[in-house]
């Protein structure tokens, strides 16, 4: 059965002066819970990971199991620039009770295919009996996944995906050519649901859907149903809220405060919302609340 997966990537939340606001960071993982989508992902590039340290990675795990292990997936990320690091977070989210795990490819420096399949290695055997997501976002990490590198760590005894972000649909269906049936593959482009699927994606991992959920559940119900008319009046919603709330984490957290569910900020360097964009935003979210 064709799947139409969403996983929300969920913000973190902060004060105004930066410190970490881990109730506010509740109450969005409450609001994503109630969003009937299939997934949370935690602490990825919209839960702004490279600024959260160690202890703070921990409590916001934490917050995130018991507020959403009940309702849906929650998949954790790791990934950290040296595989020490991504393997420590690894072993702190499974204590915490995480099965389900991804991790960024390396960052900032570059590696050698070799070397990024030691890290996923080390990090697979951290994970244990759960389960792993390649992690490919070579805009951001400088580090490109070849196919033919996806296809060696595909053979990894727990990695099972692969959350896909900044390549085109057509990088999508050259990794499904190559990798296993069963490997998961998610674009991590809000709008491309259908078109990822079409691709050979199971799925979308979307930062827009953790504040406006209703139009993403739409298209997914929809695709399911086959209902031509409804995919498409579904998609112009997405493409209405992702055009204008798009992948700015600034912009989500102003959704949140116009939705009242937490008044909340961003931690690193992200222009705020001119007085334009925050009337906008109130406006597409009560719009698709």
């Amino acid at each position: 059965m064709t799947r139409y997966d969403i996983l929300t990537a969920v913000p973190t939340a902060f004060h105004r002066d930066g410190s970490l606001d881990l109730e506010g960071s509740r109450a969005i993982f409450r609001f994503v819970g109630e969003s009937g989508n299939e997934g949370a992902f935690v602490l990825g590039t919209t839960g702004e990971f490279p600024a959260v340290d160690v202890a703070e990675f921990t409590s916001l795990v934490e917050a995130a199991l018991a507020e959403l292990a009940d309702r849906m997936r929650v998949v954790v990320h790791v990934g950290q620039p040296s595989t020490f690091e991504a393997v420590r977070l690894t072993r702190i989210a499974r204590e915490l009770g995480a099965t389900e795990f991804a991790a960024l490819t390396p960052y900032y420096l570059r590696s050698t295919d070799d070397a990024i399949f030691d890290y996923y290695q080390a990090v697979s055997d951290a994970v244990g009996d759960g389960r792993l997501y390649v992690y490919i976002y070579p805009a951001r990490s400088g580090n490109p996944v070849s196919p033919e590198l996806l296809v060696r760590l595909s053979t990894l005894p727990n990695v099972v995906g692969a959350k896909i972000s900044e390549l085109s649909l057509d990088d999508i269906a050259e990794y499904r050519s190559v990798v296993p049936a069963d490997f998961e593959l998610y674009t991590g482009a809000d709008r491309d649901l259908i078109a990822a699927v079409g691709s050979g994606a199971q799925g979308v991992v979307s930062g827009v859907s953790s504040v406006t959920p209703k139009p993403f559940r739409s298209l997914a119900d929809a695709a399911r149903s086959g209902d031509a008319a409804a995919i498409a009046s579904a998609q112009d919603a997405v493409d209405e809220v992702v055009a204008l709330i798009g992948g700015d984490m600034a912009r989500m957290k102003e959704g949140y405060r116009a939705l009242g569910v937490t008044d909340t900020h961003c931690r690193m360097a992200i222009a705020e919302p001119t007085d334009a964009e925050r009337a906008a935003v109130a406006q597409v979210v009560a719009k698709h609340r």
